[in-house]
């Protein structure tokens, strides 16, 4: 594991004078906010609204994009420090807004994804124009197959010499233009803040990614701008025909099921989907990747579907007659057989809730499509049940139909310990890695966000994790699948909610591309843990070589001569080596324990007390060196 506990969060001063624009709100002070310090103090509500927000005010661009910002409630920008920006950079301290430097632009774009699941607001990222720029694309992509409210603030060459082929010069707009829900161009610098203000405006209304693209002379400009308030659309539960026409299938429906997505957790719809579940006895399977969009404490939770998922789930949703598919698109990919098992039901009636009317019936074939909010929908179709004249057919099978559900349950968490600790033909000396999956969720303590990436061992956790409180608290790339996401998703995480501990699931094929960020850790006290499982492998295309190409393997054979636990304490962070299963609970409840203070390193670590834990699973080889295999 790599934790990287920290010092925790200042409090800086709450904005003063903030009836003028920024730029004369630093002119008055001499004093200097302190370079990525925590957010200042917004006020909640604009009672006393300054006078940009009501008429135009001579400001610089640079200004106008910034308070549009405010107003927007942004207080964290994920980034690595560029000239193209400079100027809005300067103003970030004073509007109260934290710079998060982080070590690679994917990783600033993985934050702000993360940051934006766990605390329902935008998450900004920003960096130089060209190849800073570009280097946002993965995890754009990561965020748009997410549905995370990121905003990518891209600065481009100035206009003077765009296609001269000048210093850092790539036309940015192309690059985004498949993974994201608005393209915000500003073309003429007095449009600044209406641009920016409908970039903030699309990404959380139309649940995506937006790009806010900006030539960086046009920072720069001075002109008279008014600051527009943020609009927030009215949510619906759905169309009246089609809200009863799903009334009328789910009365008839003998064994109904609940499939929730993702979208349950998006808009905080889990009471909801419980009572209409309870209404109905209906299981509750969650989509791949979601475990957390029902409490698993609900009577009724029957686990993930997908990769490795529940038996107990796919047994239920294979013989339901009617599948309420609440807040998902149905990814194709969650519902691939497993266990050698088809188990999507060909014959039962679908009922699709869904936010994007674009989304409805796009992967499965539905019978009724709602186009709304899962919240409101949910709790329509419980009132409109409840109050119905005409009874419920489920509820005359509902006695046997609970005693199948609870043998399922029960069938398959037996299975799924023999199957963690069968006596398979393994070495002996390594710890397997179901039996680790199984350590690390009891270490797991309540209100815990686990953010796992990409690979055969963080796949298989989806056996493993489930979420006995409300709210976003698990994260994952989603079907872009790639490597590199879950670490820096869990600092964003962490960002967003600094009271819980975040987990990163990591194979050590992935950690060499996100190892870097403990050092943002350290530097910026984001205290983080990651589960590194070091087992010496692409593991997922090595098993596809065991399993195609005769255990011919090619690149997938990583040779560790080192111990990861070592090289994160050389960051000054915490490492910690587990050799034996049963060290694993307690090395993450100590790696993710309250922040214990370490010594000054002086310049070094800029007068800054760190903190820090990582943790690796594996075993000890070379005398003198920690590192190992799971």
């Amino acid at each position: 594991v790599v934790s990287t506990q920290s010092t925790g969060m200042k409090t800086i001063r709450t904005l003063s004078g903030a009836a003028a624009p920024i730029r004369a709100r630093i002119d008055a002070s001499s004093r200097v906010a302190p370079k990525s310090a925590p957010p200042a103090i917004v006020p909640a509500d604009e009672a006393e609204s300054p006078k940009h927000y009501n008429e135009p005010v001579k400001m610089m661009a640079s200004e106008a994009m910034v308070e549009t910002m405010v107003r927007q409630k942004v207080d964290t920008i994920f980034g690595i420090v560029g000239s193209a920006f400079m100027d809005a950079l300067d103003l970030f301290p004073e509007a109260g807004i934290r710079f998060l430097a982080v070590q690679h632009e994917q990783n600033a774009a993985h934050m702000a994804d993360g940051y934006s699941r766990i605390s329902g607001k935008h998450g900004v990222c920003t960096a130089q124009n060209g190849p800073g720029i570009t280097n946002f694309v993965t995890g754009v992509a990561a965020a748009y197959w997410a549905h995370s409210p990121v905003v990518i603030m891209t600065p481009e060459a100035g206009t003077l010499t765009k296609g001269h082929g000048g210093f850092q010069e790539v036309d940015q707009l192309p690059i985004f233009e498949p993974i994201t829900k608005y393209q915000g161009h500003v073309n003429n610098p007095l449009r600044m803040a209406e641009i920016s203000n409908r970039c903030f405006d699309i990404a959380m209304s139309e649940r995506g990614p937006t790009q806010l693209n900006i030539p960086r002379d046009y920072f720069y400009h001075e002109g008279m701008y008014q600051i527009p308030a943020p609009s927030v659309p009215e949510k619906a539960a759905g169309g009246p025909k089609s809200l009863l026409a799903a009334v009328d299938l789910i009365k008839n429906a003998k064994n109904p099921v609940i499939l929730a997505g993702g979208g349950v957790t998006m808009a905080g719809a889990e009471d909801e989907v419980g009572e209409l579940a309870s209404l109905l006895s209906a299981p509750i399977a969650v989509t791949y990747l979601h475990n957390d969009a029902m409490p698993a404490y609900h009577p009724l939770y029957a686990g993930p579907l997908g990769y490795q998922g529940s038996q107990a789930a796919m047994y239920s949703l294979r013989e339901a007659d009617v599948v309420l598919a609440l807040g998902t698109r149905l990814s194709p990919f969650g519902t691939l057989p497993q266990y050698g098992e088809d188990y999507y039901p060909t014959n039962a009636k679908v009922i699709q809730v869904e936010a994007d009317s674009r989304r409805i019936g796009t992967s499965k074939k539905v019978d009724v499509g709602i186009c709304g909010d899962v919240k409101l929908a949910a709790k329509a179709l419980t009132e409109a049940l409840s109050s119905s004249k005409t009874p419920i057919a489920c509820h005359d099978n509902q006695t046997e139909r609970m005693a199948q559900f609870a043998e399922r349950k029960a069938a398959w968490q037996m299975k799924l310990d023999d199957i963690t600790y069968a006596d398979v033909e393994a070495c002996t000396d390594r710890i397997r890695p179901r039996q680790a999956l199984r350590a690390l969720e009891k270490g797991l303590v309540p209100d815990s966000i686990v953010s796992t990436d990409i690979g055969n061992i963080c796949s298989v956790s989806n056996s493993y994790l489930k979420f006995n409180h409300k709210g976003p608290s698990m994260l994952a790339a989603m079907t872009f699948g790639n490597c590199g996401y879950a670490f820096p998703a869990a600092m964003g995480a962490k960002v967003a909610a600094p009271h819980r501990n975040c987990v990163a699931y990591v194979g050590d094929g992935a950690w060499g591309m996100q190892l870097n960020e403990v050092m943002t850790c350290i530097r910026e006290n984001v205290p983080t843990t990651a589960v590194v499982f070091n087992n010496g492998q692409w593991g997922a295309e090595k098993k596809n070589q065991v399993l195609w190409f005769g255990d011919r393997y090619v690149g997938s054979q990583l040779d560790n001569p080192w111990s990861y636990a070592e090289i994160a304490r050389s960051m000054f962070a915490e490492g910690i080596t587990c050799t034996h299963v049963d060290q694993v609970t307690d090395a993450l409840s100590q790696a993710t324990k309250e922040p214990r203070r370490r010594q000054n390193y002086g310049d070094r670590d800029n007068g800054h007390k760190r903190v820090g834990g990582s943790l690796q699973k594996g075993r000890n080889e070379t005398p003198g060196q920690t590192f190992g295999k799971v």
